[in-house]
């Protein structure tokens, strides 16, 4: 770590600064004062910056050996008290929410915090109507508009629990979060646009909740006007509840460690996991991050272009700028529709200054003829940033070669759904860049490298399993229903420590460079997809015997998905074959799943106790065939020749 030449400065001086950093002597200070005395740096942010009902009693209470972690013990509350009502008498007139449809030909949403006040508590009054109470359950399935933002909001409001279910998922994916978190209503949408497409969300929801006992009202927003069923008793439109309603909803008093949301993510084994967020930390952090991660100031206006059903829409698009009084940029649509030069027309049309985005998108845009970005005017950028998979250094220097022109700083930021908030990033016009590093830790946050028995590797120029030594305040509390589960996963590598489950290497100056998974998740278009669902699904054909699924290298995707599928006959048709088991898993898990390459093998490298040597098969699919190590010791090496040969035909 840079250690700071500044040794005047008094701490009193310092906490003036702790929530805005501007100089690297100021982060340097800033982040040796968070690491020797993290408890008192938290209570500092915390108080000068967040309104509370009442204070806390107690700043951290941490019990190793329970993995349990609580922020701000005993403090009273209301998220979007803090999000929406302190603003209303300084920035009630501005504007908090550009919704940017999907058809640029539509009209936008020019959402003032005054308007969004209104529009949160009618649809908490909705909710309320419909029987919701605080600690319910709430899955919202709703596409990226408005409605999406304004429902997580009141559910807030209310003190309802929300799981914003990704409306890309499948009926399959749909019914198991709703039936694990048991919610009792779902927020749905007759359906949506993605590019020149209208999908069918209410057909995939009816299909869900065949399965889905504890849903008793489904609430639907009329998007798209398609002819939809609506189940007597149980379906409602949206528009109709609203009528029923006014727009004055007090807020619901919250204690700092009440459930804020669940949000699921891949496992590498078994069913996702619905990690839970904490109201009071994940405040103070999602907006302590934002702050200094996108360097915002008054009268910006910042985009983030993911989707509110991952963390990143939840934390950046949502509650981080929100939290800080700013101007957050929804977008409905793709950034290949009408045309390739979409992201940048937006930013353009709204003098975008912060601009947020994963590289797949980068990657993509990149591909196509750079008259699609010259054409429109991208001088107002001050800060691009990169989020959901490591960024490689072709894409980095075309995002800040063509976008950024060389003069807007890149934030390549790592953090996960479970760290709730960027952990490690560069903060603008302070930290150095570096291509394809994510840098340096924010303030409050403790990485370390281990090797594989576990001991903490000193000094720079190394590399190993990255893990956080300290807990932040945003740090998901547990997985829904199942703490062993949360503990196993998270803290049970490493005695006391959490184990992020990606590598990394640290370089001589201690900036970190995230090198991916080291556990059979992978990351595909910036989507962590666990290998083990994608199985279960493909073994499901009746065709198949056993199978394999691991990720290779894609130009685009960052990662793409190949399997290794052992059929019980031989004789049934390969092309089929392929276009059915995608189907299914489309149908179980949903697109994003599907496989790249499907690899018909007669068996897998496996050791002698049965153990699938997924790293051979990375390696081939890698076309890394030179270096597989030594297989003289599986079942049956001959496998791995056969191996070989098949993907070199498809490579061909």
């Amino acid at each position: 770590m840079l250690e700071s030449n500044i040794t005047e400065k008094s701490l009193k001086e310092l906490t003036e600064s702790y929530y805005s950093i501007d100089s690297l002597a100021n982060y340097i200070d800033i982040y040796r004062i968070s690491k020797e005395d993290p408890v008192d740096f938290w209570n500092t942010i915390a108080e000068r910056n967040f309104s509370w009902r009442k204070k806390w009693d107690n700043v951290l209470n941490w019990n190793k050996e329970e993995a349990t972690v609580k922020w701000f013990e005993g403090a009273k509350l209301n998220i979007t008290e803090n999000c929406i009502d302190r603003h209303l008498a300084t920035k009630g007139n501005q504007t908090a929410i550009i919704w940017e449809p999907n058809d640029p030909s539509e009209e936008a949403q020019h959402i003032t915090y005054n308007e969004l006040s209104s529009r949160v508590n009618k649809m908490a009054n909705v909710l309320k109507n419909n029987g919701i109470k605080k600690g319910d359950r709430v899955c919202v399935y709703l596409p990226m508009i408005p409605e999406l933002a304004v429902t997580v909001l009141a559910c807030a409001r209310i003190g309802a629990i929300h799981s914003v279910v990704f409306a890309g998922f499948s009926a399959t994916a749909l019914a198991s979060r709703i039936n694990d978190s048991e919610c009792k209503i779902l927020i749905a949408a007759d359906g949506s646009y993605r590019g020149a497409k209208k999908l069918n969300l209410k057909s995939i929801v009816d299909e869900a909740l065949e399965e889905c006992p504890s849903i008793e009202t489904v609430i639907v927003f009329n998007r798209v006007n398609l002819d939809i069923d609506m189940k007597a008793g149980r379906d409602r439109w949206l528009d109709k509840e609203l009528s029923y309603v006014d727009d004055v909803c007090e807020a619901e008093e919250m204690d700092a460690e009440d459930e804020l949301f669940i949000l699921y993510t891949s496992g590498s084994t078994g069913k996702p996991k619905g990690m839970v967020h904490t109201t009071a930390g994940y405040m103070v952090y999602s907006a302590f991050s934002f702050k200094n991660v996108f360097q915002y100031k008054d009268n910006d206006i910042y985009w983030c272009t993911a989707d509110i059903g991952w963390i990143t829409g939840h934390s950046y698009i949502v509650y981080g700028p929100l939290l800080n009084g700013a101007t957050t940029v929804m977008f409905e649509g793709v950034p290949s529709y009408p045309d390739y030069g979409r992201f940048w027309e937006i930013i353009e049309k709204y003098k975008v200054n912060q601009f947020y985005t994963a590289p797949t998108a980068i990657r993509a845009l990149a591909n196509h003829d750079i008259a699609f970005v010259n054409k429109y005017d991208l001088s107002s950028l001050k800060v691009l940033g990169s989020v959901g998979e490591p960024i490689n250094e072709e894409a980095w220097n075309w995002y800040n070669d063509n976008i950024g022109k060389k003069k807007s700083p890149i934030v390549d930021t790592w953090w996960q759904t479970e760290t709730g908030g960027i952990m490690i990033s560069p903060i603008p016009f302070v930290t150095p860049t570096k291509p394809t590093f994510a840098t340096l830790p924010l303030p409050g946050i403790q990485p370390t490298l281990l090797d594989s028995d576990g001991n903490e590797i000193e000094g720079n120029g190394c590399s190993g399993r990255l893990c956080i030594k300290y807990p932040w305040p945003s740090i998901a509390r547990t997985v829904y229903g199942d703490h062993q589960r949360y503990k196993d996963t998270y803290f049970s590598a490493f005695e006391g420590m959490y184990f992020t489950g990606d590598g990394a290497l640290r370089d001589e100056v201690g900036y970190y460079r995230i090198t991916g998974r080291v556990d059979d998740v992978v990351i595909v278009s910036g989507h962590n997809l666990g290998t083990a669902p994608i199985e279960n699904a493909i073994n499901e054909h009746p065709a198949v015997a056993e199978s394999a699924v691991i990720g290779f290298p894609h130009d685009i995707k960052g990662n793409a998905l190949a399997g290794f599928v052992i059929l019980k006959d031989e004789s049934r048709d390969h092309d089929n074959l392929q276009k059915e088991i995608n189907a299914i898993i489309s149908s179980q898990i949903g697109p994003i799943a599907k496989l790249d390459r499907i690899h018909f093998v007669s068996g897998l490298p496996k050791t002698r106790s049965g153990k699938i040597m997924r790293r051979i098969l990375r390696k081939v699919s890698s076309n890394e065939m030179e270096n597989l190590g030594d297989t003289s010791t599986l079942l049956d090496p001959t496998i791995v020749d056969e191996v070989i040969t098949e993907v070199k035909a498809v490579l061909k």
